[in-house]
């Protein structure tokens, strides 16, 4: 059985990256407390970005590869253009450039404890993926905080919810990966937030280089606002599907409605695809 590489592309994801304006002010306010936290959300409201907790894609608001426990706020859309290109020069199987285009919106009225967003992408993989392109997203979840000073921000959601359920040939596949998730994480202070969680997909495609379905795993990641303008973080997915990846990255705001991020993502699955650096342009409106 040919195996054919799904590769979620547009964490988170992802969410759409999100603003990073949104990242410095969302952490730095949960490291401060209650009473910044509140300052916090008008900068952030007032920058046209919303965290929920304490990271895209208009996969859900991301990390740099995987889903983060961030929301978007009620009203905002949220454009983000992201490359992801081979560092390999010789053209192979593993090989490939990716461009997806998302756009993400907050669905509840401003909540300070909870939110929703929805997203959809247009991805284009350069290998046939343009024929079924369109994928979508939902997340939910409660703000850092909400039910005491130690609670943690908590997220459920699905993203990569593709169209095609079934394969015609190696460059017409199905794209209904369909993943699930639950996330919860907590900041502690100048050392930066944690996070982690569990993800299950479709395993007729999350599988790995022989066709077997690995489709469950751990989701981690830290990130912190390293200053008003610079963010960092590191993410993992596991399992040996093209999903699974060791992700680093750094963010730059731009304006207070605009950021760029860097990142590298090391497949945990070589034999599927070799590294990709990337590289995502995010808006709010």
């Amino acid at each position: 059985m040919p195996v054919y590489r799904l590769l979620r592309f547009g964490p988170l994801l992802a969410l759409s990256k999100d603003s990073i304006a949104r990242h410095a002010a969302k952490t730095v306010g949960n490291r401060k407390g209650g009473e910044t936290m509140q300052k916090t959300l008008t900068i952030v409201a007032a920058a046209l970005a919303f965290g929920i907790a304490g990271t895209a894609y208009a996969t859900p608001s991301t990390q740099i590869w995987i889903p983060s426990t961030d929301i978007q706020a009620f009203g905002v859309v949220h454009f983000g253009a992201d490359t992801y290109n081979s560092v390999t020069k010789e053209p192979s199987a593993t090989t490939g450039n990716t461009i997806n285009y998302g756009l993400t919106a907050g669905i509840v009225p401003h909540d300070d404890k909870f939110g929703v967003e929805v997203g959809v992408d247009y991805r284009d993989m350069g290998m046939g993926g343009s024929r079924n392109p369109w994928y979508f997203n939902l997340k939910s979840g409660i703000k850092e905080g909400s039910f005491g000073g130690m609670t943690p921000s908590l997220a459920v959601g699905g993203y990569d919810f593709g169209t095609k359920s079934s394969t015609a040939s190696a460059t017409d596949f199905r794209t209904d990966s369909n993943i699930l998730y639950a996330m919860a994480a907590k900041t502690f202070g100048p050392a930066g937030r944690i996070s982690l969680g569990y993800f299950s997909g479709n395993g007729k495609v999350l599988v790995d280089d022989t066709g077997k379905a690995d489709n469950t795993g751990l989701l981690a990641s830290w990130d912190k606002a390293l200053n008003g303008k610079w963010w960092a973080a590191v993410d993992y997915q596991g399992g040996k599907s093209s999903y699974g990846a060791l992700s680093f990255g750094v963010a730059y705001t731009i304006s207070p409605d605009s950021s760029f991020i860097f990142g590298y993502n090391i497949y945990n699955n070589g034999k599927l695809h070799d590294p990709t650096f990337e590289f995502n342009y995010d808006v709010n409106f």
